[in-house]
């Protein structure tokens, strides 16, 4: 068995691994690339392997740095099966179909300011090839060794980072391998605890932020409340830019929580995106996945995703009508990292303002407009215009979907023989410190591999 690196080696985006086993070639994820325009280019690039020869691809979970460019896969040769957890199954279009979308109305823009003698710009990918996509997924539920090639068997674990993410175990040629994919830290609102696994030849780990760990979540939401309080009494607005996938939902399940200590009654809250009502029919539909104290608070009222004062904004109008609101509105909108979707309207709109509050709940790569706000620009270009920022910028670093240095190495200390690692999914000064502590702590031979890094396992 051997594996090699073709995203998210070096970088936090466009996870893609190329295993090769029992003479089969095995896909592990298939992410776009996010950041700057340059990094960004990427995406519509050759792959560095032939589509049409892979056997099958394994999708660890259904955030697009993960999935984003399955439809360029599809549109380009490959035809074999999409192996994924059952919940990411039924967000994956969600995913997708956004994402093709905004790729859309990219090219649309594009083309507008495009000079007469410019080519037309096309979007990376259409509506057409992501229902090519859908028409390969299979399905799979936690904790069930399957065999998905002649010789090579797969099982998907709960990695608690969003609904549906897994680690992915896989045999053959008499060889394990374990990707941890992304994996949450322990006690997430709503999730299940990372699984424990205990043997592999190889382990392929993130380490988007091995060279710290999170403030604790209590803190977390401590400041949270300090942060709409602060806006309240400034007279302004709240806004959050934050994945639709997994933080979206946590923040619903903490405004459920403390509902009454932040005095949310007296805000409207907004979340702002064309998939929230999709992506919330896929939480209800999968229940059995939510922890314990989870399942509790969805019995209780208000529940996280029917809060009395809560709006789901589906169409441009209703989310343009937001802007009329001088004070007192709450926004959820994305992207995550702000470099794209509804947020960069709402932040056009407001971030000249003093009484606009900004507040990052995850991480920010680098290169995104979200990166040079946590950075505190003085101006910030959004959609070809210079922007004055004279906002509150946040950054609530304790409610991270990714588990920190400590978490990681925690996870790690629980295989037996100190495997060799591959440290994936992070920048350079991440993966260098989480190697030294491996190193120290544990004594196991660390890998940092490259674009095009090959490994035997």
């Amino acid at each position: 068995m051997d594996i090699e690196f073709h995203g998210a080696a070096g970088g936090v985006t466009g996870s893609m691994h190329l295993v090769e086993a029992a003479g089969r070639r095995i896909l592990l994820d298939c992410g776009m690339l996010q950041g700057s325009r340059e990094l960004e280019a990427g995406n519509a690039e050759p792959f560095p392997f032939d589509p049409a020869a892979l056997d099958a691809v394994v999708v660890s979970h259904a955030h697009i740095d993960h999935i984003g460019r399955l439809p360029l896969l599809v549109a380009r040769g490959y035809r074999g099966p999409v192996w994924l957890q059952r919940a990411t199954a039924d967000l994956l279009p969600v995913m997708l179909e956004d994402a093709a979308s905004l790729a859309a109305s990219e090219a649309e823009r594009a083309n507008r300011r495009r000079h007469p003698d410019e080519p037309r710009q096309a979007p990376l990918f259409t509506t057409e090839d992501v229902a090519a996509v859908l028409r390969l997924l299979r399905p799979l539920d936690y904790d069930v060794r399957t065999g998905i090639l002649p010789g090579v068997e797969l099982a998907l674990r709960d990695a608690g980072h969003i609904l549906g993410s897994c680690i992915v175990e896989l045999w053959g040629d008499g060889r394990k391998l374990v990707f941890s994919g992304d994996l949450g830290p322990k006690g997430t609102p709503i999730l299940r605890d990372p699984s424990v696994i205990t043997e592999a030849d190889l382990v392929v780990m993130e380490s988007t932020y091995g060279d710290r760990d999170h403030r604790e979540r209590s803190a977390t939401v401590q400041e949270l409340g300090e942060v709409f309080e602060h806006a309240w009494r400034d007279g302004g607005t709240v806004l959050i830019p934050a994945f639709a996938v997994g933080r979206s939902q946590e923040l619903l399940y903490w405004f459920a929580r403390y509902w009454n200590e932040w005095k949310l009654e007296r805000w409207r809250i907004f979340l702002d995106s064309p998939m929230a009502g999709k992506v919330v029919a896929v939480y209800d539909r999968h229940h059995a996945l939510f922890d314990e104290q989870a399942t509790r608070v969805w019995r209780q009222k208000p529940s996280p995703f029917r809060l009395p004062n809560l709006h789901y904004t589906e169409s441009t109008q209703a989310s343009m009508g937001i802007n009329s609101i001088v004070s007192g509105a709450i926004v959820i909108a994305g992207s995550g990292m702000a470099n794209g979707g509804r947020i960069q309207h709402h932040l056009r709109h407001r971030l000249d303002r003093r009484d606009t509050h900004v507040v990052f709940v995850g991480y920010q790569a680098e290169g995104t407009l979200g990166r040079r706000l946590v950075e505190r620009a003085q101006w910030v270009r959004i959609h070809g215009e210079e922007v004055r920022v004279a906002a509150q910028i946040h950054t609530v670093g304790g409610l991270s979907a990714h588990t920190g240095q400590g978490g990681l190495l925690e996870w790690y200390g629980q295989f037996r023989g100190t495997p060799p690692v591959a440290l994936v999914h992070g920048e350079d000064d991440a993966r260098q410190a989480l190697a030294a502590e491996i190193g120290r702590r544990y004594g196991a031979r660390v890998e940092l591999p490259r674009l095009g890094t090959r490994l035997a396992v």
